[in-house]
């Protein structure tokens, strides 16, 4: 007969997500009957069992000091039993039972600087990567470009007037980890020089681990002035900087080429139609800090076109569809040039990438 045993316990993985569930999400989890927008970035969930749970939803900077969390902590204490989260896209969003407390929370927000909204049909904050602050591949800055495009587009985060969702994302590299393959607008950094082989690389790095970091194989060993060194195929360089990961004398900033794309079209949703990517807009923006006028104009230009002839709940990728390619880059003056070609060869076109299932008869 098998005796009982103790449930084991490990430290391996991520604890349980339950154990951070607020008491009246525990008790009707998976019991809920409908929710609805009460407000703009103001909404609340109705269970089967007559409870309401409200929900207030703030921008928030994805780089935050601990002053600043601490805060957040201090008002989830005051209003909501010391529960909030973090949405996938920087909202930090307090979860309140007592509807009497979400217009002091919003005034305490306000106090603070921070503008609530972003559910529905409006923008919501823009999810973005590390940037010059913390990454060695950048092409661009992150948290400062995103600044400037949300102060610009701020009134379509703290109102309801946009036709639909949008949702912005930025990646600093084309190393995409800032998730803009799936973006109504998505702001791209890119690199238009390969790594620089710098002089002494021997004395450094390893020239077989550099060769072998390559994923494209545009690294190869060589020899000048008799000092062994590598070279690198530029036709074969997708612009990844792994090389630079493990050789700092490969670096691959480059202030006069490196500069910004603008991507649209995308999304991740099913609804109506079924998950796209994006496809490129606009090929190359400078680098202009700390404003980027250029990269904030021409998001204002696409955004304002879209939420101008949209319909309702239509999707910027949508509105595209319907209106053609040819009418979009009319009505938003973005000249077409030879970058839009898409003769990328192994292009996924044929890839059922949706959960929709239809039958043909």
């Amino acid at each position: 007969m098998a005796t009982a045993t103790e449930p084991r316990r490990t430290d391996i993985g991520p604890p349980s997500y339950e154990r951070f569930l607020p008491p009246i999400i525990k008790k009707n989890y998976g019991k809920w009957k409908y929710h609805e927008i009460l407000r703009p970035g103001v909404m609340v969930h109705v269970a089967a069992s007559g409870d309401r749970l409200f929900t207030v939803r703030a921008a928030s900077p994805r780089l935050l000091s601990i002053t600043r969390i601490r805060k957040y902590a201090d008002f989830a204490d005051k209003y909501c039993g010391g529960h909030l989260r973090f949405t996938s896209r920087n909202n930090v969003e307090f979860l309140l039972t007592e509807e009497a407390n979400i217009e002091p929370l919003i005034k305490d927000l306000a106090a603070l600087g921070h503008a609530v909204g972003g559910i529905g049909n409006a923008i919501s904050n823009i999810v973005h990567t590390q940037g010059w602050v913390h990454c060695h591949s950048a092409a661009t800055d992150a948290s400062g470009v995103v600044k400037a495009v949300m102060d610009d587009l701020h009134p379509y985060f703290a109102e309801r007037t946009l036709p639909g969702k949008l949702r912005i994302a930025l990646a600093c590299c084309l190393n995409m980890c800032g998730a803009v393959h799936c973006s109504d607008i998505a702001i791209l950094g890119i690199h238009r020089r390969p790594p620089r082989v710098q002089g002494g690389l021997n004395k450094i790095c390893e020239i077989p681990n550099v060769v072998a970091s390559c994923p494209t194989a545009a690294i190869r060993p060589a020899n000048v002035d008799g000092q062994p060194t590598v070279e690198i195929d530029e036709d074969n360089c997708m612009f990844c900087a792994n090389c630079f990961s493990v050789c700092p004398a490969l670096p691959m900033a480059d202030p006069l080429n490196d500069g910004l794309s603008i991507w649209v079209g995308g999304k991740v949703s099913n609804a109506r139609t079924e998950p796209t990517f994006s496809k490129l807009a606009i090929p190359f923006l400078p680098n202009n800090p700390p404003r980027w006028p250029e990269v904030v104009q021409a998001v204002r230009t696409i955004v304002d076109v879209w939420a101008n002839g949209a319909r309702r709940f239509e999707r910027m990728g949508e509105f595209i569809a319907r209106i053609g390619w040819p009418r979009f880059f009319e009505l938003t003056g973005i000249e077409f040039t030879k970058e839009h070609i898409d003769d990328y060869r192994h292009a996924g076109l044929t890839y059922k990438r949706s959960a929709q299932i239809r039958h043909g008869r």
